[in-house]
């Protein structure tokens, strides 16, 4: 993502925002800190588009992922007094 400075991006204000308007988004920078992201409004959070469902096919959740460690986890927080 680029960074751009202040100065830069009031000199180049407009051909900025057009880009960012077609989905590059950047960032604006005072003395070389990143202050702000410029995004186009209809993008998702963060500008960058999600690719959904891209690893579809090719990787499997188990049906107790969400217990995994479960016994560990309860150990650790409270489970039995030592």
């Amino acid at each position: 993502m680029e960074i751009v400075n202040i100065h830069e991006a009031k000199t180049h204000l407009s051909r900025l925002v057009d880009r960012a308007a077609l989905g590059e988004a950047f960032i604006i920078a005072k003395a070389g800190k990143p202050l702000v992201k410029v995004v186009p409004l209809d993008s998702p959070s963060g500008g960058e588009r999600r690719r959904l469902g891209f690893l579809a096919g090719e990787i499997v959740v188990p049906d107790d992922f969400d217990a995994i460690g479960a016994g560990e986890i309860e150990d650790l927080f409270g489970g039995t007094d030592t």
